[in-house]
């Protein structure tokens, strides 16, 4: 009976330990958050390790754009050469502005097409987001290769457009000039430039499909500002606009590369000495728009595709 009354007591249980938020628990296992926005120079890696997706999405869209119409790929050349026709007879026939204005008609399909260029990548960047909600949702992948991939089908695009501006060029009377080589740089700032505003607007349209809507009206005003279709030295020559009215003229950045490519291929243009300003513009142009545009569009990263 004392051997009983002596034996000591059971050792109390240990204390429960504080229970870990999920936040807590997923620090101390390692886990991340899925589709957080990673850092600037990974998400830059990542963007080019899709290379190869970019360019095959880009070839398949711009193949698959008139597979339903009987001309098929045709009309990717039609449809600027046709513009181009209505813009002549409405600026050139109606208005008369070729008269003001040396080899009119190369003048004026150099103009539409560099245009183009720029407002149908901006206008597939709104949609580049809000469009591919089912890619967005379903595969994981930096989201600016959508953006980009549509502004590569764009100058896709154009090259085939291109091709007919050679041949428009040859038939009124222009010759081959090695300053044509001069088109290269000037696509390639004009690509980078309209890759930074599609960014800028697919950010804007994944939260707002309004901006949609609104974008043909901003374009088309943008489009009449920037000396498509009428010479912006020979109005401004004339006429005593105030100083800042004269400075935006010259600064727009859509008729900084329209005139950069009516230097390369248009002889008349290459007679004269372009501004060497006009150069370094254009590079400005591109070098703000298509680094703004990217940061822009990398701050809300985690965001598409929610909600």
């Amino acid at each position: 009976m004392s051997q009983v009354l002596d034996t000591p007591p059971p050792p109390a249980p240990p204390a429960a330990e504080p229970a870990l938020s999920p936040a807590e628990l997923a620090a101390r296992h390692g886990l991340s958050v899925s589709g957080a926005r990673p850092s600037l120079p990974a998400y830059v890696r990542q963007l080019w390790q899709r290379r190869h997706f970019i360019t095959a999405f880009a070839t398949a869209k711009l193949t698959a754009q008139y597979s339903q119409a009987k001309l098929g790929q045709v009309w990717q050349v039609m449809t600027p050469l046709l513009n181009a026709a209505v813009y002549y007879f409405i600026f050139g026939v109606v208005m008369n502005t070729r008269r003001d204005v040396p080899d009119f008609v190369p003048f004026l399909v150099t103009g539409v097409f560099v245009f183009t260029f720029t407002q149908s990548s901006v206008l597939a960047g709104t949609r580049a987001i809000a469009g591919n909600l089912g890619l967005v949702r379903a595969l994981h992948f930096p989201r600016a290769a959508l953006p980009v991939s549509y502004c590569l089908q764009q100058l896709q695009q154009l090259l085939f457009s291109m091709g007919a501006l050679v041949v428009i060029l040859l038939c009124f009377g222009v010759p081959p000039r090695p300053s044509w080589l001069l088109a290269v740089p000037v696509l390639v700032l004009q690509f980078v430039f309209n890759a930074g505003l599609a960014l800028i607007v697919a950010r804007l349209g994944s939260r707002t499909p309004d901006i949609a809507q609104l974008m043909p009206f901003l374009l088309r005003t943008w489009m009449y500002t920037s000396g498509v279709m009428w010479s912006i030295e020979k109005v401004t020559s004339g006429r005593h606009l105030a100083y800042p009215v004269r400075l935006l003229l010259e600064c727009n950045p859509a008729a900084v590369f329209i005139d950069l490519m009516r230097f390369a291929l248009i002889d008349t243009f290459t007679a004269g000495q372009l501004p060497h300003h006009v150069w370094l513009l254009a590079a400005g142009w591109a070098l703000v728009a298509g680094a703004a545009g990217f940061v822009f569009f990398w701050q809300a990263e985690e965001t598409y595709g929610r909600g």
